[in-house]
């Protein structure tokens, strides 16, 4: 661990994550964390959205490979309900 810092607990149950370690993992305000608790250690993991880069470009691909297979907006949907089936 490259920062090790000390913070406490208030009588509230809030926990300060030191300005520096905010600033070194870009945490802002409201952002959401799972929070891991085992014998005497807590861990929190900040959640992230994934990202969408590429997107587009896969969903045209998606787009283009349907086409070629002649695939009809019916066989999507069957193909969801057999698999909502299982």
């Amino acid at each position: 661990m490259e920062n090790i810092e000390i913070t406490s607990i208030s009588s509230r149950g809030q926990v300060v994550i030191p300005q520096s370690l905010r600033d070194k993992l870009n945490i802002h305000e409201g952002e959401k964390f799972v929070v891991i608790g085992e014998d005497n250690t807590i861990v929190l993991k900040k959640l992230e959205m994934p990202s969408f880069k590429g997107f587009d470009k896969l969903l045209a691909k998606t787009r283009e490979f349907a086409k070629k297979s002649k695939l009809k907006e019916a066989d999507v949907e069957q193909a969801v309900k057999n698999t909502r089936k299982k």
